[in-house]
Parts: C-alpha cells; sequence; structure tokens
C-alpha cells in the first residue's frame, strides 16, 4: 500500500474561494488532505473573495460542502482543527486597495515559505491578480500561483494571458492545471503503455485502427450556463480535456518522465494534427445542441429552455481528426463531448486492427477485434476484450470478454481524488501534471481553425433529445468509415 507523506509547510490562498469551484472543490479537497496528515498543523489556507465577512462566516458557508457528505462526529472534530488554519480576508483583485495589504499581513511573513495562490476566478482577471500580488511583493522565490482552464477563449488571448502571468512569476512557477491530469487512470495510462512491453509495438498505425475518446455528462448546463453559453463544448472541453488525452495515447516516448521530456512529447502531438478548416469542418465536426428529453427517467429541458434564449451555442461536439506523423498515418481519433447525454461516463477506446484472417468462426457473424478499454469516470479501471471460447460442450462458440482492472476491486486504499491530488504535486513544485505554456497556445491554434470555419458558415447545429449519446450525425462520422462509436457498458 503507497504512504501519504506530509508535504512541506505552505500557505494557499484561495481566490474566489465563495464560488463554487472552492467551495465544492478546492476546500474539501485541502481538508481531505488534513485529515489523512498530508497537510501540517503549520501550514495555512486563507480564503479570498470580494464579499466582506468574518472568519466564521466563511467557515460555516465552506462546512455546509463538507458535511452533507460526512456528517458524523469525527469528521466535524477534524474539521474543527482544520478551520484553525482558516481565515477569510476580503480581496477585489480588481482594484489595488488596501485590501490587498490584508491579504500581505494574512501570510507568514517568512518568504521562504511555500506559498500558493489558486486563481479560482474568470481567466480574463488572472492579469490583474497577478498584478496585485506583485504590488505587495507577494511573488516570493517559492510562491507558485495555480490557473484555471480554460486559459482564454482563444489563442490571441491565452497568449495574452500567459503573457501577463509570465511577467510576474516564471514558468516553472505556474502551474496551468487540468483536473483530468489528475485522475489515477489517467496517470496509469503512461505506466501502462511505457513499462509493459506487451502494447507498444504494436501502439501504431500497423496494430491500431483507431482511436476513441469519449467525454460524457448527464447534467445540464444548470448553475453555469452563463458561462457556457459564452463558451460551448468545443472551449470548454475539446481544447483542454480531449486534447490532452489524445496526447497521453499518442505521445512518443519520453527520454524520461520529467515534467519536461512528458511535456515536450504532448507538444509535438498537438503539432502534429492536421488543421480543421472551412474546407473539411462539415466533413469532420459535428455540433449539436441538446433538446428536451429524460435522462435517468425525469423529463429535463431543452438547452434553449435553460438559458432562457435560442441560443447557438454548441453542448455536443464530435470531431475526426488524424495525426500527420509516422506513428498514426491513417489512424483516426474521434473525439466527443456533450452534456445531457445517455450517462456520465469518461473513457478512452484504443481499438486494434482486425485478424488478418479468421480461422475460428465469427460469433454472430462478427469476429470482434480487441479494445483496450480505459475508463477514468465514473468506475475507474482497465479493460482488454479479447475474444475467447466459451465453456462447455456442444461446439466451438465463441464469447467476447474482458480482463478486468477494476480500481474499485483491486486496490483497497482509498487514494486522493485529482484535485487533492494536483494541489499536492503543486506544493512539491512537481510540474509533470500540468500544462506548459506552448502546450495550451498549440491546443488553441487548432481549435481556432474549427472556429474560424464555423463562424464562416460552416456550422451547422444539430438537435439530438436529452438522454441521448448526441446528434445522429455524430454515429454517421464513423459509419460512413465502417466503425461505431464502441459502448463499455453494453459489451
Amino acid at each position: 500500500m503507497a504512504e501519504l507523506v506530509p508535504v512541506e509547510p505552505f500557505d494557499i490562498v484561495v481566490f474566489g474561494a465563495t464560488g463554487d469551484l472552492a467551495l465544492r472543490k478546492l476546500i474539501p479537497a485541502l481538508f481531505h488532505r488534513w485529515c489523512d496528515g498530508q497537510i501540517t498543523a503549520d501550514s495555512r489556507i486563507i480564503a479570498a473573495s470580494r464579499e466582506p465577512m468574518s472568519d466564521d462566516a466563511f467557515r460555516d458557508i465552506a462546512a455546509r460542502h463538507i458535511f452533507e457528505r460526512d456528517p458524523t462526529d469525527a469528521r466535524r472534530k477534524a474539521w474543527s482543527e482544520f478551520t484553525e488554519r482558516m481565515h477569510y480576508v476580503a480581496v477585489d483583485v480588481s482594484a489595488q486597495g488596501e485590501d490587498w495589504a490584508d491579504l500581505k499581513a494574512a501570510l507568514d511573513p517568512d518568504e521562504d515559505k511555500i506559498r500558493l495562490y489558486y486563481l479560482a476566478l474568470p481567466p480574463s482577471t488572472y492579469g490583474q491578480a497577478c498584478a496585485g500580488l506583485a504590488a505587495q511583493s507577494l511573488n516570493t522565490p517559492n510562491a507558485r500561483i495555480v490557473l484555471e482552464k480554460p486559459i482564454g477563449t482563444d489563442f490571441h488571448s491565452a497568449r495574452r494571458i500567459n503573457d501577463q502571468v509570465g511577467e510576474v512569476f516564471r514558468e516553472n512557477n505556474i502551474f496551468r492545471i487540468d483536473h483530468y491530469l489528475g485522475k489515477e487512470t489517467v496517470q496509469n495510462l503512461l505506466i501502462l503503455r511505457f513499462a509493459n512491453y506487451l502494447f507498444e509495438p504494436i501502439w501504431n498505425a500497423n496494430g491500431i485502427d483507431h482511436v476513441q475518446i469519449t467525454v460524457a455528462e448527464s447534467l445540464g448546463a444548470g448553475e453555469r450556463a452563463g458561462y457556457y453559453d459564452r463558451s460551448g463544448a468545443l472551449r470548454d472541453m475539446v481544447q483542454n480535456h480531449l486534447l490532452q488525452l489524445a496526447c497521453l495515447v499518442a505521445m512518443e516516448p519520453p527520454a524520461s518522465l520529467d515534467p519536461d521530456s512528458v511535456r515536450t512529447e504532448k507538444l509535438k502531438v498537438l503539432k502534429a494534427l492536421r488543421p480543421i478548416t472551412a474546407a473539411n469542418v462539415s466533413q469532420d465536426v459535428v455540433r449539436g445542441q441538446y433538446q428536451a428529453g429524460a435522462v435517468g427517467g425525469s423529463p429535463v429541458p431543452g438547452y434553449a429552455e435553460e438559458v432562457g434564449s435560442d441560443t447557438g451555442t454548441e453542448t455536443f461536439v464530435a470531431i475526426r481528426a488524424q495525426l500527420e506523423n509516422w506513428r498514426w498515418a491513417g489512424v483516426p481519433f474521434y473525439m466527443r463531448t456533450g452534456k445531457r447525454m445517455g450517462s456520465r461516463r469518461s473513457e478512452i477506446i484504443v481499438q486494434f486492427k482486425p485478424v488478418p484472417h479468421d480461422v475460428v468462426g465469427a460469433v454472430d457473424g462478427v469476429l470482434h477485434p480487441n479494445r483496450l478499454v480505459i475508463r477514468l469516470q465514473p468506475d475507474e479501471g482497465v479493460k482488454l476484450m479479447l475474444m475467447t471460447k466459451d465453456p462447455g460442450p456442444g461446439g466451438l462458440r465463441l464469447r467476447y470478454v474482458p480482463l478486468n482492472l477494476s480500481y474499485a476491486e483491486h486496490f483497497e486504499a482509498n487514494y486522493p481524488d485529482a484535485y487533492e491530488r494536483l494541489l499536492m504535486a503543486v506544493v512539491r513544485g512537481n510540474l509533470s501534471l500540468f500544462m506548459r505554456r506552448d502546450e495550451v497556445e498549440a491546443a488553441w491554434r487548432w481549435v481556432d481553425g474549427i472556429i474560424r470555419a464555423w463562424d464562416e458558415g460552416q456550422a451547422k447545429l444539430y438537435g439530438y433529445q436529452a438522454g441521448t449519446d448526441g446528434p445522429t450525425q455524430a454515429a454517421l462520422l464513423l459509419a460512413r468509415e465502417d466503425r461505431e462509436w464502441f459502448d463499455a457498458i453494453r459489451h
């Protein structure tokens, strides 16, 4: 069993502390690391937001999110000890007022102590926040800043934000977070590929037919509708989550697992993506928006009803991407993501090529290809789908079954979740799970090609009923090449 090693003492300032991300993810993540002994008693948590309030008032707000899942007396005792280290400071990052001095006074005066500044804020304010920190000389040598995705809305805005942050913090002190990179199964993908001889010889166009990456959500836009309607599925999910997963599947073996070696190989993948333009966008990209339907047996409204207007924002996108390099020439990468789909799931399907000659006979007329199924959520695990003989007399019958590695079944320990793991990585200064500046900008360059093609009028928006897996056109994206989306649960 892995040992949870305490990190060095640190101060963390969570900007936007009264927001959804901070209350649902960041404060609970820090609390859980405290409960497991990874955060020491001489660390402190400073919540920062515009609204004036007392320490106790903020603690009460945060407590509701902690105890709705675990209201036990033991948890309440641990929370009481944890909150002795948690304070609140009112800071308006858009103004350079006295409240910045209040923040400075709340921090440990020892400038050698590790400091984390987590910007759970709109990306447009990142430059202002960094300027405020610099004005108070809070960008100390051991200070690290964490930027939430998406950084910008296109290549030029991302570059502008990176420039603004880079004026205050060195690149090695900037942690651009994508919580998917903190998931256990995502990290295990590198080990699966590069620590097992079995896969690497066939992990190329000779052995793999195609790759599918799905990130499906059953929820609608909900409380994020205001942000989401300005962003859409392409900016919100493809530019970061899906492209990062594609990079880990497609990257060349790095010289080592040090941060820059891994991130350099991911950058090569992004640069190898064949551009999608107005000439091919209608063949390679499908846009959709959910309409009224049912999810989990309950009726739900359409997107236009939720946001209160007939908007052209896509809530679903499916893409056929190609990599122009030797390893992946001719191997399509199909990516799709959407809201109000049939189920919540994130998975990578690596489908291998069929056997060259069927000597044993098919099952229902089809000899199924081998597939490697990497499930990120909800049930983390890895399955290798194989053809095998159905036991028993009466002739040779074949069955398509998985060799199954379920994390829940094989590992008893309850290890840290993505945000918990990533926060501890920031304290340790481990950049390997975070995006480098050139990665972010390369991803935006490719996505911008799709956005420009849509802006030129090649942007038909297809409706799909809530509770389904997107528009019919997304299935046709594969069907025209005699392929189909693989549903790991159904199989």
